[in-house]
């Protein structure tokens, strides 16, 4: 158990460099397998769900080296293997989009039920009816799934704009030598990065109100650099209006749109440049209302955080969360911090407070150890963020990127 210890009452300033985009990377290692040609990815960023997935394909037959930070080599060292070790997969969702691209390779798959931050019920039942339609069968044992099949280009519609099961008909589709079109995908930009990537391995893929995929029966290698992690911008973003003061993150404005409309709502200005922001604020916030949703929709990523701001805005603000149903499980800590917050089904009611005070508290997931970092900000006192390893999942060193924002906080190992 490690702690994080926030000084509050700081404004920021300074400017920032985000890592690549965890959300983005992790699908795209996972379609490395869909060729034994040399892959080279840049802009990786050095977390643990990385880890993870580095173990994951080097348990599957895959050399993976390391020459430089946040870059990987990626090629094929022996057989590859049709079942992934169960453990793997059960640390976090993202190991099951192997699945896709074992069975396109191999003709079978073993995969186990995933795991990862528990947010409520998300099931990956959509990943596998996508699956059947292109020709797997598909069956339950032991707590995991087993696929065969050879598969066949095919129509497929998806009853929610899912970003894992995008992702993984996509790693399928890639690796068809037939038409496939994924109507009501999703379309965040990290499910659009995994498509330029497999395009940059031989794939074909059109975008419009449906994602159309001409695939390859053989792959080849690539070398390719993974966007700026929009989350973890935002984070910071967030962490500037919330706290006051003036910075420049390095990232793509356009994968932020929903958010800079709401954080100029609260009151922050914002310039956008090609690619960074600069963003300054006077720390007295603005109530206002948000919703959670599918992409271009407000990043449920991003609920938590923004939590934490309104928790000390002028007034009272809404917000309702319509992707997690159980994304409000940090609330408690919250109000420890002395944040006046009432949860209602999928809906907090938020009386903004002049200030927060110091406390210990407890991180829950990646997201709600941030913004139980970023309300430390705005505490008086210190504020203590008790965390099992999850920031890690989420952030390289959160404490290292707001100290280069002013910000006093340290890393502290707990007996």
């Amino acid at each position: 158990m490690r702690q994080l210890i926030i000084r509050g009452g700081q404004r920021l300033s300074g400017a920032l460099e985000v890592e690549g985009a965890k959300n983005a990377a992790l699908p795209i290692l996972c379609a490395t397998i869909l060729t034994d040609a040399e892959v080279i990815l840049r802009n990786v960023p050095h977390l643990q769900d990385v880890v993870t997935i580095v173990e994951l394909l080097k348990a599957l037959g895959k050399r993976v080296e390391q020459p430089e930070r946040n870059v990987y080599r990626i090629t094929a060292q022996g057989r590859l293997r049709a079942e992934v070790p169960a453990e793997l997969v059960r640390r976090m969702r993202a190991s099951f989009l192997v699945l896709g691209p074992l069975l396109a390779r191999l003709g079978e798959a073993r995969v186990s039920l995933p795991g990862g931050c528990v947010l409520g019920p998300r099931p990956v039942d959509l990943h596998l009816k996508g699956l059947a339609q292109i020709g797997a069968e598909i069956g339950l044992v032991q707590g995991g799934v087993e696929a065969r099949g050879r598969l066949h280009g095919a129509e497929i519609y998806l009853d929610y704009p899912s970003v894992g099961a995008t992702e993984q008909l996509l790693l399928a589709a890639a690796a068809i030598p037939e038409r496939t079109v994924i109507r009501n995908p999703a379309f965040e930009p990290e499910v659009e990065d995994l498509a330029h990537f497999l395009e940059a391995m031989g794939a074909r893929i059109t975008w419009g109100r449906e994602i159309e995929v001409h695939g390859a029966e053989r792959l080849h290698g690539a070398d390719y650099r993974i966007i700026p992690d929009r989350i973890n911008a935002g984070t910071y973003m967030i962490g500037v209006a919330l706290a006051g003061g003036r910075a420049r993150i390095g990232c793509r404005p356009a994968h932020l749109e929903a958010l800079l409309r709401k954080l100029r709502e609260c009151g922050a200005r914002i310039e956008e440049e090609e690619n960074a922001i600069s963003i300054e604020s006077s720390g007295e916030l603005q109530p206002l209302e948000l919703e959670t949703g599918p992409y271009p929709g407000f990043p449920t990523d991003l609920q938590p955080q923004m939590t934490a701001l309104l928790s000390v805005a002028r007034g009272t603000s809404i917000v309702r969360e319509r992707v997690f149903p159980d994304r409000f499980a940090y609330v408690p800590q919250l109000v420890r911090m002395g944040a006046q917050i009432r949860v209602s089904d999928s809906t907090a009611i938020i009386k903004g407070v002049a200030h927060l005070e110091g406390a210990a508290v407890q991180a829950t997931d990646i997201r709600a150890g941030a913004a139980l970092v970023l309300a430390g900000l705005a505490a008086q006192a210190e504020t203590v963020v008790l965390d099992e390893g999850h920031l890690a999942r989420g952030y390289s060193d959160i404490a290292r990127d707001l100290r280069a924002l002013g910000t006093k906080i340290r890393w502290e190992d707990q007996d």
